[in-house]
């Protein structure tokens, strides 16, 4: 399709006449509520402009709310589908009307983040971001809440006490999965390597501390190495991947408790290590499944993002409802667990 979408794009898309477009466009007498539905499915496939239009002829009586979602690294394909499928839930959730405020950030540092999340504020009545644990995000989370916008931490806790509520995985669990992984697929016990993107990151730190847990307590004989610290990038993880397997020829696993996976797996398909490293990372994209099939990779734990957003959507529309909790809590979704026989 060259140029502006138009109706006549929509009719075509959604297989009705122009005119029933335009009845849904202006109100024009009743429309079946299955053929507006089918109206808007298309006009958002198509990127029409006046999509929102559409969306509040659908719901004209439902009640409103602006929910902001602060999200991280926007080329990342994980993020990519975690703003799709808030889309959907959005779309999908009934008895309210929801309109999503999407925004992502590059940058780790607090100062950056904070802003990010005050801009995303300002246009709604309430906020869920992922990002690290940090003393001045606490106060600025501290900030939003006294002035009335509750904020939820996502798959990394933050702000623990001041925050609305955290909804994600139990990060130390899936550190403990990840152990158990390794400790029962590796060819014998040698010496294994973690990586966290970056100590600021509560996840990153309950995964450690969960693999480890889960190997000195049943494992004793597989020795972890110091942590390494990859920020969450593809380069530094592969360089640092490549030392490990040229310094440590025992090494027979690999967890990465983060972000960078790419980078670990280039490094070992450089080094045909599949099957001789058993590794262990987060969530299932198209690189992490192909890893997957050809033994790269040996499992992947992931978050249920379909699960999430309909739960977080109810949550945040609740809480503006209600008001905040006086005892700010953490839903655990159950994660899924990839291997090369199930993707």
């Amino acid at each position: 399709m060259t140029g502006r979408p138009t109706i006549s794009d929509i009719a075509r898309e959604a297989e009705v006449s122009v005119a029933t477009v335009d009845r849904v466009l202006n109100g024009r007498h009743p429309v079946r509520e299955e053929t507006a539905r089918r109206v808007y499915d298309a006009a958002t496939a198509i990127g029409y402009h006046a999509v929102g239009l559409i969306r509040q002829r659908l719901q004209p009586d439902l009640k409103p709310y602006r929910l902001g979602f602060v999200l991280q690294k926007p080329r990342q394909f994980f993020y990519q589908q975690f703003a799709r499928e808030l889309e959907i839930a959005a779309r999908a959730a009934t008895g309210m009307r929801i309109e999503v405020h999407i925004d992502f950030t590059d940058s780790q540092a607090a100062v950056d983040i904070i802003a990010k999340l005050r801009e995303v504020a300002a246009r709604c009545q309430a906020v869920a971001m992922a990002g690290p644990d940090h003393p001045l995000l606490t106060d600025a989370v501290q900030e939003l809440r006294d002035n009335g916008t509750p904020v939820f931490s996502l798959l990394s806790d933050f702000a623990s006490g001041v925050r609305e509520g955290y909804v994600g995985l139990n990060n130390r669990k899936a550190g403990r999965t990840a152990g158990w992984m390794i400790a029962k697929t590796a060819r014998r016990p040698g010496k294994v390597a973690v990586f966290v993107g970056s100590h600021r990151f509560h996840g990153h730190e309950l995964r450690e501390i969960g693999f480890r847990a889960f190997l000195r307590e049943n494992a004793a004989d597989f020795q972890v190495l110091d942590t390494l610290i990859n920020l969450e990038t593809r380069q530094i993880t592969h360089e640092a991947t490549l030392d490990l397997l040229q310094r440590h020829p025992d090494l027979v696993g690999l967890y990465i408790a983060g972000g960078g996976m790419e980078g670990a797996i280039s490094a070992l398909r450089e080094e045909n290590a599949a099957g001789r490293i058993v590794a262990v990372c987060n969530e299932l994209t198209p690189e992490s499944r192909a890893a997957l099939a050809d033994g790269v990779v040996t499992a992947v734990v992931a978050t249920p993002l379909p699960r999430l957003c309909a739960e977080l959507m109810a949550m945040m529309a609740r809480t503006i409802d209600s008001g905040a909790a006086e005892t700010p809590g953490q839903t655990f979704l159950p994660f899924e667990l990839y291997v090369s026989e199930n993707i």
